[in-house]
């Protein structure tokens, strides 16, 4: 394994799953880690289509051709599949070492299990999946946790990724007693262009261009499982709005010792230079959602905003690109991953 790059398959071509193609590109080679398999029911002409091509984030940094059903990208060549079943999927074949989960269709262990059964080594979820994956890891947060034996990782949510890190901080520097935290989250595929009749929630029958929506959430779920301490003092809300990318983080919280304003701005401006370096980002401008499209950071404080009453009660804004950022993570955790993996650190 040593002499090779680490190989990655993705499963599930959505937003996340085209990202990482894309996000691995911009990288380069430094990685040590290849896409060499990509699975998803549709056809490879509209795979490749949609790898050249982005309304979000423009155009594929390389070339991208299509031949004999499989996609070439800068002269490397990617097997493409079109299988629902995980067991038949051709990871064995591939020498795949870890899978990118991606699909939005499955987040049980079983069917976690029935990757590696397929030649797998391990997998990781574009998402929190169920309470018994190996572990759910956060960057900036608690990536130590990784551990041998781990073959079945999270890499949580784009929305637990900005907002972990937001908790931590103000736990660390004020102690944080209780919190609402709302997301607005941009348009997701999950919603129609115009109203349509579909099953799962009536609020997702509506317009994606023309209303706010209110979605149900598990944030908050995700919160005690990465931190049980503070587990049944934080409730969350998720408003879906009509922007195609990047989102906000809306929290209010209570702490445990009066502050102000700008002695939150600085703790958070210490922690952007330090342990979140890279992961986290302080802005004093006077700035819009869209300025952070293609941000790779996992969230990034309006200090502009951030408002303090009676003392402790204090309220946040921080933007995050919900594709571009938490792709990045997945692929900071793949390589956590795969050089436990070459170290040996894995059986």
């Amino acid at each position: 394994m040593a002499d090779r790059p680490y190989r990655l398959a993705i499963n599930g071509y959505g937003r996340i799953g085209r990202c990482l193609l894309r996000a691995l590109a911009e990288r380069g080679d430094a990685t040590g880690m290849e896409v060499v398999a990509i699975n998803d029911p549709a056809d490879a002409a509209a795979m490749a289509h949609l790898t050249r091509h982005d309304t979000t984030h423009g155009r594929f940094p390389g070339e991208v051709a299509l031949a004999d059903g499989a996609l070439e990208i800068d002269g490397r060549w990617i097997r493409l599949s079109h299988e629902t079943d995980p067991a038949r999927l051709p990871w064995a074949e591939c020498g795949v070492d870890l899978v990118l989960e991606c699909s939005g269709s499955f987040r049980d262990r079983a069917t976690a299990e029935a990757h590696l059964t397929a030649g797998a080594r391990r997998l990781l979820f574009s998402q929190p999946a169920s309470s018994d994956v190996d572990v759910t890891l956060v960057r900036g947060y608690n990536q130590a946790d990784l551990r041998r034996g781990h073959r079945i990782v999270s890499a949580a949510s784009c929305t637990t990724n900005c907002l972990i890190p937001l908790i931590a901080t103000l736990d660390q520097a004020f102690g944080v007693e209780h919190g609402v935290a709302t997301t607005l989250h941009s348009a997701m595929n999950d919603q129609p262009v115009i109203d349509s009749l579909q099953s799962g929630s009536p609020r997702l029958t509506r317009s994606a261009l023309q209303s706010m929506v209110p979605v149900d959430t598990a944030l908050a779920r995700g919160v005690e499982r990465l931190m049980p301490h503070l587990a049944g003092r934080f409730e969350c809300l998720h408003m879906r709005v009509p922007t195609i990318n990047v989102s906000a983080m809306d929290l209010a919280v209570t702490l445990a010792q009066d502050t102000d304003a700008e002695t939150v701005n600085a703790a958070f401006r210490e922690a952007a230079d330090g342990p979140l370096s890279g992961l986290f980002g302080v802005v004093d401008d006077a700035v819009a959602s869209m300025d952070f499209n293609h941000d790779p950071r996992s969230g990034i404080l309006d200090a502009t905003q951030t408002r303090v009453a009676a003392g402790r009660l204090v309220k946040l804004i921080c933007w995050f690109d919900n594709e571009w950022g938490f792709a990045h993570r997945m692929l900071d955790i793949a390589g956590d991953i795969a050089r436990l993996d070459r170290a040996g650190g894995y059986p």
